[in-house]
């Protein structure tokens, strides 16, 4: 006999804030997507940023370092001894607080004992790099529902460890406009990441790299971050809003910084006052400095049930 469905109430649901890893690009409890062109440096950027994360130093965006954590990185394509460890050295990462499965090179996103490595190792990050070395040999990444079995599953097992989890993706050669559209397979893995960053090359210096995030469903948009490589190895850049004028990014003093970004928050419309006072506060950004920039952006505030928002007049979408 078939289960019977059961009928709940929002009103008996508990509202819960979102808890982020690295507000606003990568969330405890979901599933966040890199993706970007082969040899455009993704593996890379995620394994600095893991050094950053298991030494609990400042983030890229100048973010308050949090404590510790622990990370799973797995990656069937490069060798854990002449690649990834020398990698992970170089970026002065706790190599004690990396981890991967070493014993099982068959081990896809769907596996039954997943749920159960990660709890054992209090992993907060999980990285699967890329995504394509780790999907079952009867799945279809054009599959839309295939996909959609296979990635729900790996989220309620993020819900369940309270950890991230982050798919690495190289994108396809189409020349669609939209980079979303780009990532190898079906939409529906772009449409089940709550977040999604794109790796990219400057265009003049390709020696220089911006980690952009093109999606966003549980906050506002950040600003790009850049990198580069050069003889000196690996360097993390500026904070990049695209809204200000070059000069503004050149000094990048507090108030232009904290205009940056309630522009980038408010461009596609309110703004969770509460979100950004947290975001600039972790930049190390003063109150005073961030009211001064919300006047001299123009920025307005209003009311919604208990809680306040910003927003640029004109700009906002009801």
């Amino acid at each position: 006999m078939a289960e019977e469905i059961v009928i709940q109430k929002y009103s008996d649901v508990r509202s819960q804030k979102i808890d982020w890893l690295w507000f606003p690009y990568i969330a405890y409890g979901k599933i966040t997507l890199l993706q970007g062109d082969p040899g455009d440096g993704k593996s890379t950027f995620i394994l600095q940023l893991a050094a950053l994360l298991t030494t609990g130093k400042k983030l890229p965006d100048g973010t308050k370092g949090k404590k510790p954590i622990n990370v799973i990185y797995q990656c069937n394509e490069d060798d854990p001894s002449d690649t990834i460890k020398p990698r992970l050295v170089k970026a002065k990462a706790d190599c004690e607080k990396v981890l991967f499965f070493g014993n099982d090179q068959s081990l896809t996103i769907d596996d039954n004992r997943l749920d159960g490595a990660i709890q054992e190792a209090d992993a907060k990050l999980v990285i699967f790099d890329p995504i394509q070395s780790f999907l079952p040999q009867n799945s279809d990444m054009a599959s839309a529902g295939k996909m959609r079995s296979i990635l729900n599953k790996l989220s309620t097992i993020a819900q369940k460890r309270k950890c991230a989890i982050i798919l690495v993706g190289h994108l396809n050669k189409s020349s669609s406009g939209k980079d979303m559209y780009r990532l190898l397979g079906s939409i529906d893995i772009a449409a089940i990441a709550r977040s999604i960053l794109l790796i990219s090359r400057d265009e003049e210096d390709p020696s220089i790299r911006y980690m952009s995030q093109i999606k966003n469903n549980i906050g506002y948009e950040g600003p790009s971050i850049s990198f580069s490589f050069s003889l000196k190895g690996f360097e993390w850049g500026n904070v990049v809003y695209r809204e200000l004028p070059s000069q503004a990014l050149d000094n990048n003093l507090p108030l232009e910084k904290a205009k940056g970004v309630i522009l980038a928050a408010l461009r596609n419309g309110d703004a969770s006052s509460r979100d950004l006072f947290q975001q600039m506060e972790g930049m190390e950004i003063s109150d005073s400095t961030i009211r001064r920039a919300l006047k001299a952006v123009g920025a307005k505030n209003r009311k919604k049930g208990t809680n306040w928002y910003w927003y640029l007049p004109g700009k906002d979408k009801e």
